[in-house]
C-alpha cells in the first residue's frame, strides 16, 4: 500500500528554546538550595533534575527547515507526517527527523544505443527536470529515489525511441528529429508514469543528444543529402514547369507570336534546361526568320 504524505503537528521552535534555557537556567538555583536542605535534600534534587531533563528534551525537539525543504518525522518506525514550514520549528524529540529538498533537481541521463522503430540504431540521450512532490512516498514506497529516477527515466527514453522513427518521411508522422517539442511533451509523460510511486513530478524533459550510431552515421548521412537533392529538384521542376506554363500562357493572350506544337515543345525544352540546369546556359541567337 503506497504512503500517502500527510503534515506532522509541530510548533515555533523559538518558544521551546527560550523555555528549555530557561529550565536549565533555572536548576542552577535549585541545585544551590541543596547545601541550605541537607537533612532533606531530595526535593531539590529531584527538582533540579526535572528541570535539566525537561530543558534537555525542550532544545532536542528543535530543528532548523530551510526554504524548499522538509523533514520527514517517524516515531519508533512509525510514519508521522511531514513538516515543511520554513524556520525553526518544534516536533517531538523522540521522533527521527530525516531531510528532503523540495526543490528543482535535474540531471543528463547517459547516451544510449537503441534500434528506432525502423531498426535504425541511434544514440539518444535527455535532460530530465524533476522535483519531489510525495515526501512520504519518497522516502518509504522505494529504495534511494534519486536513482531510482535516473533509471525509470533511462527506461523510458528508451521506449520512446523505439517506437518513433529518427526521421520522418512526412510531416504527419512524429519522428525524434523533426516534431522536438512532441517528442519531448511525450517523454516528459512516459518518465511520469514510471516514477509516480516515487512521489516525484517531473517538470521537463528535452532530447540533449540524438545522432545515428557511428556505424550507420556515413550511410544516413548520404541518404538525407540524397533526399534533400531530391526534394530540392522537385520543387525547382514544379517552379519550372508553372513559369513555362505561364509563360506559354501569356505569348498566347498577348498575340505576340503564334506556335505550332512542334515549335511549343522546342521552346518548353529549352525553358525547361535553363531554369532546370545547373550551370549557366548559353544563349544562342537566331538572327534570321522564325522558321
Amino acid at each position: 500500500m503506497a504512503m500517502k504524505e500527510r503534515l506532522a503537528i509541530s510548533s515555533s521552535g523559538w518558544l521551546a528554546i527560550i523555555v528549555g534555557l530557561g529550565l536549565l537556567a533555572g536548576s542552577i538555583p535549585v541545585f544551590a538550595q541543596i547545601a541550605h536542605h541537607q537533612l532533606d535534600p531530595g526535593p531539590y534534587i529531584g527538582g533540579g533534575l526535572g528541570m535539566i531533563v525537561i530543558g534537555i528534551l525542550s532544545l532536542a525537539g528543535c530543528f532548523v527547515i530551510g526554504p524548499n525543504e522538509a523533514r520527514v518525522l517517524t516515531f519508533f518506525g512509525r510514519y508521522t507526517g511531514t513538516v515543511k514550514d520554513a524556520g525553526l520549528r518544534w516536533a517531538n524529540p523522540f521522533t527521527m527527523k530525516r531531510s528532503i529538498s523540495l526543490r528543482a533537481r535535474n540531471f543528463e541521463t547517459a547516451k544510449i544505443k537503441v534500434n528506432d522503430v525502423e531498426g535504425n540504431p541511434i544514440e539518444i540521450g535527455a535532460v530530465i527536470v524533476w522535483k519531489v512532490v510525495d515526501t512520504a512516498m519518497a522516502m518509504f514506497d522505494v529504495e534511494a529515489f534519486e536513482r531510482f529516477v535516473q533509471i525509470q527515466a533511462e527506461t523510458a527514453m528508451r521506449n520512446l525511441a523505439m517506437h518513433h522513427p529518427y526521421d520522418g518521411h512526412d510531416e504527419s508522422m512524429v519522428s525524434l528529429r523533426g516534431q522536438s517539442e512532441v517528442v519531448a511533451e511525450l517523454l516528459r509523460k512516459e518518465v511520469n508514469d514510471k516514477i509516480k510511486t516515487a512521489g516525484v513530478e517531473v517538470i521537463d524533459a528535452r532530447i540533449a543528444h540524438l545522432a545515428y550510431a557511428p556505424e550507420i552515421a556515413q550511410a544516413m548521412l548520404q541518404r538525407q543529402q540524397a533526399g534533400a537533392i531530391i526534394a530540392a529538384r522537385t520543387r525547382i521542376v514544379e517552379g519550372a514547369v508553372s513559369m513555362v506554363e505561364m509563360a506559354l500562357d501569356q505569348l498566347s493572350k498577348r498575340g505576340i507570336v503564334e506556335l505550332d506544337a512542334e515549335r511549343k515543345a522546342a521552346m518548353v525544352s529549352n525553358l525547361l534546361v535553363v531554369l532546370c540546369g545547373e550551370r549557366a546556359t548559353q544563349p544562342v541567337v537566331n538572327a534570321g526568320t522564325l522558321y
